[in-house]
């Protein structure tokens, strides 16, 4: 393996950690049903806010929307009235969303809350695309512990309930009217039962079953607009996730896509941020594409005239689809990229006249022959299980010998994928090798590779992240001498196993919103998310209401081996975190610092499950910076000075990875 980038193995300035933390200059863009304007997220005020301006203008011609001041916008959406621009936001990181309106036609007047929730409970998705016009479907909690649908009119704010459960663990799925066509619900086994719903009655057909461990996330399920059917994702008797239809009288199962070797890539069920599995036309409401994991990801078309699309589309970039938005006559199109060093490129395209233009870059203070190539690599763990990874050397350094960082993803259930990672290309502008495997249990290679994981926290979960981190070091790109290991939630519970269970592994460690008592991880989690466990910590780590399994939980617990820790450890946590609550990074400081281990605690009160405004994603990578150059003897900017305090200012959303963009 090369490095490659730069002319004659030259190695490139430092980039300052302000340049790849701030808010990006321009963020997913999407075009007006009407494909006469284009919304975008951009910095207005210091944060992330909406920006609107005409297709054929540029941002100077552009009014910011709204004004949020206190964090960054990260979900918006139009509505059928081009009039109107919602978008979600909650308070310092407490994952407390609302639904607010804007009027795109006065820009200064205040948003307003369409969903004036009480504290505990969230809008927890909207679709915008109904057949009612001038109306939202949004699903949200008004009774704590069941999750209800119900039809909001933008203009006035008027809620209508659709549909309420009288069940939590039982999911049900809407027609394009907003009625009730599709319930999921489980066994006492976590089995998934799929079953067709008369609208009207209520009374379900069940029509297909599919077993839950390996749909730890929950299945994925999706009606057709006609109502005929509904599309699914399912191994049927193979290893590979294929997307599959399913016809509600009959039953009978169609393969819609499916590639050998390869699963749909279910990513977006972890957070709606992430890469979409399926594209959705606009106008019809038909799934037009779908995703597969892969070296690269890998975007089936479905539909003739999407094929076209995607196919234009294509010629525009060396990287792979993001997203795509329309306008209802799908003509127009604005479309993003996943690129390891081109981070949000996005264009538009005019699929009538074949008009094409680039609307922005991400970062365009940043030379992506600055940044370092995402290698995908293939290694076995030490029981035969395949392992898939992705190795980013530093430029214009010989690929041998280097200091390393194996940065470990969130989850478990999901997934590393190629493209475009900010503590990456940061890690790797200072030096650092970073190796990233997709360990057993996590998303996208199949049914076998994630139950693999079953009882193995802290097992061979943790064996493999080792197996990966051997194999780099036996194939000369790694010093063994010179190791970290760092991640955020799961990650940052893999980094204290790392420092616990093989305490002489690593010379640094971070821990960003790690768990490190699995026990009191689970009885802190919010109330509505007990009935969805079954399928994912229930059945992988344990029942805490079994004494003996209960046991097993704490000895798979970092916070039981903390007297092992001698490993110098930067560990970083949101006051308001209600995924990973404070307590488990305070009950692991505590000790350490008692026993005089090297320990720098940060502590954001503005911020919850990950840091998500901008300064705090800078200190916190100074003080990775300062952590890894001190331990690893990597490269460090002037910036990086030692800092005082325990307490860093911020505001957050929900997030796995470190930096994750």
């Amino acid at each position: 393996m090369t490095t490659t980038g730069r002319p004659n193995g030259q190695r490139p300035a430092l980039i300052d950690v302000e340049t790849f933390f701030a808010d990006p200059e321009f963020a997913s863009a999407s075009i007006s049903p009407d494909g006469t304007r284009v919304a975008y997220l951009a910095p207005h005020g210091g944060r992330r806010n909406v920006w609107v301006r005409g297709i054929d203008q540029d941002h100077c011609d552009a009014v910011p929307v709204t004004s949020d001041s206190r964090r960054g916008i990260t979900t918006y959406y139009w509505t059928d009235d081009p009039r109107f621009v919602l978008y979600l936001q909650d308070t310092d990181g407490n994952e407390d969303w609302h639904l607010y309106r804007v009027d795109v036609g006065a820009p200064g007047s205040p948003a307003v809350d369409l969903t004036p929730l009480a504290a505990g409970s969230r809008v927890f998705a909207v679709d915008p695309e109904t057949t009612v016009p001038g109306t939202v479907i949004a699903w949200m909690n008004p009774r704590p512990l069941f999750v209800d649908v119900f039809r909001i009119d933008v203009a006035t704010g008027e809620t209508t309930p659709l549909v309420e459960r009288t069940d939590p663990s039982e999911t049900f799925l809407l027609d394009r009217t907003g009625r009730a066509s599709w319930y999921v619900a489980q066994d006492t086994d976590g089995t998934y039962e799929i079953s067709a719903a008369d609208p009207d009655t209520g009374e379900k057909q069940l029509l297909h079953r599919a077993g839950g461990p390996e749909h730890p996330m929950g299945v994925f399920v999706l009606p057709t607009p006609d109502g005929t059917g509904a599309l699914i994702a399912d191994y049927q008797d193979g290893d590979d996730l294929r997307l599959l239809r399913i016809d509600r009288g009959t039953g009978e199962q169609t393969v819609v896509a499916a590639v050998d070797g390869h699963s749909l890539d279910t990513l977006s069920a972890a957070s709606d941020t992430l890469p979409p599995t399926v594209f959705v036309s606009r106008r019809t409401g038909e799934v037009i594409a779908a995703r597969f994991t892969g070296d690269r990801p890998h975007i089936v078309p479905l539909d003739p005239h999407f094929a076209e699309v995607q196919a234009a589309l294509e010629k525009l970039s060396d990287g792979v689809l993001d997203t795509v938005t329309s306008d209802l006559g799908e003509q127009r199109w604005i479309a993003s990229f996943v690129h390891d060093r081109e981070p949000g490129a996005t264009w538009f395209y005019d699929h009538a006249t074949g008009e094409s233009r680039p609307l922005f870059r991400g970062n365009p203070r940043v030379d992506p022959a600055d940044l370092a190539p995402m290698t995908a690599v293939d290694l076995p763990a030490r029981d035969g299980l395949p392992l898939h990874g992705f190795l980013t050397l530093p430029v214009g350094v010989a690929p041998e010998n280097l200091p390393l960082v194996l940065l470990v993803h969130g989850g478990p259930w999901m997934h590393d994928t190629w493209g475009h990672n900010r503590s990456v290309q940061f890690l790797a502008n200072r030096g650092y090798a970073v190796l990233q495997v997709n360990f057993r249990g996590s998303t996208g290679y199949g049914r076998r590779h994630i139950t693999a994981a079953i009882g193995e926290f802290a097992q061979k979960m943790h064996d493999d992240l080792i197996d990966a981190v051997d194999w780099a070091v036996a194939h000369g790109y790694a010093d063994p001498e010179r190791l970290a290991i760092a991640g955020g939630s799961y990650g940052g519970y893999a980094a204290l196993v790392g420092v616990t269970v093989t305490p002489e592994e690593f010379a640094a460690a971070v821990d960003y919103v790690g768990i490190s008592d699995l026990a009191n991880f689970l009885a802190t989690l919010p109330p509505f998310v007990r009935a969805n466990m079954t399928n994912n910590w229930i059945r992988y780590v344990g029942d805490p209401d079994d004494p003996a399994q209960l046991a097993d939980m704490r000895r798979r617990s970092p916070i039981t081996m903390v007297d092992r820790i001698t490993t110098p450890l930067l560990v970083a946590q949101g006051a308001n975190d209600v995924r990973v609550v404070q307590a488990e990074s305070d009950n692991i400081v505590a000790p350490l610092r008692e026993r005089g281990v090297p320990v720098e605690y940060l502590v954001a009160d503005d911020e919850g499950h990950g840091f998500e405004n901008p300064e705090n994603q800078i200190l916190l990578h100074r003080a990775i910076e300062r952590h890894l150059a001190e331990h690893l003897g990597g490269r460090r900017s002037s910036s990086g000075q030692p800092g005082g305090a325990d307490t860093i200012e911020g505001v957050a959303t929900a997030g796995h990875d470190v930096g994750r963009q």
